[in-house]
């Protein structure tokens, strides 16, 4: 499955940018995150308790950051796993623009599923994918635009995170592929 996508964010590339890396506010915009936890600079792990209708289950990723050029863009490379379910895995690339009345985040993502997952209609995929980028691109411009970004500290690396968003849906996905069969 391939899915790309372009957001207008009404804030700076800056701002963008720090909002990305901060575990608190991706965990605010991420539906279902329970955690997001870093391994190392450049590696991570996330839990995302995804509900598709009468059915409740929890997905665990990983992740790794690559071909990082802060504050402009970097690719990601993850895997999902929903245990019986079967496995999501793909890569993200990631990019961010300056452009007129704020930022143009673009990205594009190229995922593989096996498993039970494999067995699902790539249309009830592609829909919840979208579905998913659209809630969590929502809550991330409404939470800039309400100012209640908090920034990292002078000290704190910078490191791109929009990646929490794709696992999520990712996951989400995997779980549909699993309990619409």
């Amino acid at each position: 499955m391939d899915m790309s996508g372009e957001y207008l964010i009404a804030a700076q590339r800056p701002e963008v940018w720090q909002a990305l890396n901060d575990p608190e506010i991706l965990k605010q915009c991420i539906p279902g995150c329970e955690e997001i936890q870093k391994i190392s600079p450049t590696e991570f792990t996330t839990q995302v308790q995804a509900r598709i209708g009468p059915v409740s289950a929890r997905f665990s990723g990983k992740l790794r950051l690559l071909d990082l050029d802060p504050p402009n863009g970097y690719r990601i490379s993850g895997e999902g796993s929903g245990g019986i379910a079967g496995f999501a895995k793909g890569g993200a690339t990631v990019k961010l623009a300056d452009a007129p009345g704020g930022t143009k985040l673009s990205y594009n993502v190229e995922v593989q599923v096996g498993g039970k997952l494999a067995q699902i209609g790539s249309r009830l995929i592609d829909g919840t994918a979208q579905k998913y980028a659209k809630d969590f691109f929502s809550r991330f411009a409404s939470i800039l635009e309400q100012g209640t970004a908090t920034m990292p500290r002078a000290d704190r690396r910078l490191l791109p995170a929009p990646w929490l968003a794709i696992l999520a849906a990712l996951l989400v996905m995997a779980a549909l592929y699993f309990f619409t069969r």
